[in-house]
């Protein structure tokens, strides 16, 4: 019985982190039409396999990652719904590494234009802005900066 859900495992970690990957490239570049359809069903694909087999960290990432792809597509509501229940994982997890909380407050900070609301808008974006700037590996920060100029300034 082991050796049939092994196999399994990997196949699904492969296919989440492949969808994973995929729809992370399309946010940060002109998208065509298909293209946005193509990140938008990467995104969910990539979640769903994290919700057979990944950790809880491994689903709050999905979470983030679904989250922005919605935010990129102007899809209000359930962009903040989404920043709003990684954001509560993220930020009271005490091992959070400093390039993601960047990652978690950028996200937030999109999620919250889109859907509106321009308070908790402005108080994550600011604070994402700060995190990024303190981010110690200058890789990372690079990294996140790309996904921080998507978030429209206001």
């Amino acid at each position: 019985m082991e050796e049939s859900i092994a196999p399994q495992q990997t196949w699904h970690r492969r296919i989440a982190v492949e969808a994973n990957n995929r729809a992370w490239e399309l946010t940060n570049r002109e998208r065509s039409h298909a293209e946005d359809l193509e990140m938008l069903t990467a995104a969910h694909i990539s979640a769903w396999h994290w919700s057979q087999i990944g950790t809880e960290l491994n689903q709050q990432r999905a979470t983030m990652l679904l989250a922005e792809v919605h935010a990129v597509l102007g899809h209000g509501v359930v962009a903040r719904s989404l920043a709003n229940s990684m954001r509560n994982f993220f930020v009271n997890r005490a091992e959070t590494p400093d390039w993601e909380m960047a990652f978690v407050h950028t996200i937030h900070a999109h999620a919250a234009y889109v859907a509106g609301e321009m308070e908790d808008y402005r108080n994550s974006y600011a604070t994402a802005r700060q995190v990024i700037e303190n981010i110690e590996s200058e890789e990372d920060r690079s990294i996140v900066w790309q996904t921080f100029r998507l978030v429209p300034q206001a």
